[in-house]
């Protein structure tokens, strides 16, 4: 489907930041998708706490993908999950959770301590150990166990060892973003699973639980693949619905005596850059400050992007439409 896209770079940037968005907000963080765009376009946002969380993940997701593209870059590994973790927590609320080392000492889920917690991990002289274990699985040879069953079965697993003292749940659902593009599931990380588990959070928790206390794999693995379906179908729909909504702006400008080389231009950087103010046109068109203003000034005519701020300094212009596409 991402063939019907001019560019897949223009999916990627929305799918791999609503996967980093949506994992995010399954930990708690109150980040929005304009929250995300406004940081990354250089605008002031409040929950600044948030966005570094999800800018962070962005980091660390790009960073693995870059490592396991390379033929020189890491295998999956303690390594790999080790360096992702210290990217991840890098300045942010989890920094003084020790970055990118394993766990040295007990930690829980639920409750105020081990005697009254919901699950307790395995101590913490297993975790290195319980790790190579999980590595060793990762790569060994299973022809009779289907990829997305493993990768189901991979992500319990990290979960129930919960080697680090924050961010497992993050890291854990990173692998299973990088796994599916690794054992060739696809191509690019276009589907994100992480719409799914928060939506159905409880359901997603419990079924980990059960695996834990009643060995009910089969169970997690059936929610895990309905999740895939669910998240495949969505993925295909949007990538329909942002094609239908760059097409039908592409013909309206397309159709406008008034446009000129550098509205186009701005126009298919949009789906890249959908908050921004004339000083970054001028900057990604590599123009001047006028030709830059009366680039924005055809496509706001046009209804295609509208003026945020309502001043008449230090404006801020979105394509608003894709942006409430892709929050949706």
């Amino acid at each position: 489907m991402s063939g019907l896209v001019p560019s897949v770079d223009w999916l990627l940037y929305s799918a791999i930041r609503k996967e980093a968005l949506l994992t995010s907000q399954i930990e708690g963080t109150q980040a929005t998708l304009t929250d995300l765009f406004d940081e990354e376009a250089g605008l002031k946002i409040g929950n600044t706490d948030d966005v570094e969380e999800v800018t962070n993940y962005l980091r660390a997701f790009r960073w693995v993908q870059g490592q396991l593209r390379d033929p020189q870059g890491l295998p999956v590994s303690v390594r790999l999950l080790c360096e992702a973790h210290r990217l991840l927590l890098d300045g942010a609320r989890g920094a003084g959770k020790q970055p990118g080392e394993l766990r040295r000492s007990q930690n829980w889920i639920g409750g105020t301590r081990p005697g009254n917690a919901a699950f307790v991990p395995p101590p913490p002289e297993q975790v290195a150990a319980l790790l190579a274990d999980l590595e060793r699985f990762v790569h060994a040879p299973t022809p009779d166990l289907p990829p997305l069953a493993r990768i189901a079965l991979v992500h319990a697993q990290f979960e129930t060892i919960h080697p680090f003292l924050d961010g497992n749940g993050r890291i854990g659902r990173l692998l299973i973003a990088a796994l599916l593009e690794h054992w060739g599931l696809l191509q690019q990380p276009l589907m994100y699973l992480s719409g799914y588990l928060q939506r159905h959070q409880a359901e997603y928790y419990r079924r980990l639980s059960a695996v834990r206390s009643e060995g009910d794999w089969e169970g997690w693995v059936a929610f895990f693949l309905e999740g895939v379906a669910v998240a495949a179908a969505e993925a295909e729909r949007n990538i329909i619905d942002v094609a239908s909504l760059i097409a039908a702006d592409r013909r309206r400008l397309l159709a406008s005596p008034q446009a000129g080389s550098a509205s186009y231009r701005l126009f298919e950087l949009l789906p890249m850059m959908p908050r921004f103010s004339v000083e970054h046109v001028r900057q990604r068109l590599e123009t001047t400050v006028p030709t830059a203003s009366a680039a924005v000034r055809q496509l706001e005519a046009l209804g295609i992007v509208t003026e945020l701020t309502g001043q008449k300094k230090n404006r801020v212009y979105g394509y608003q439409a894709y942006v409430d596409l892709l929050s949706a």
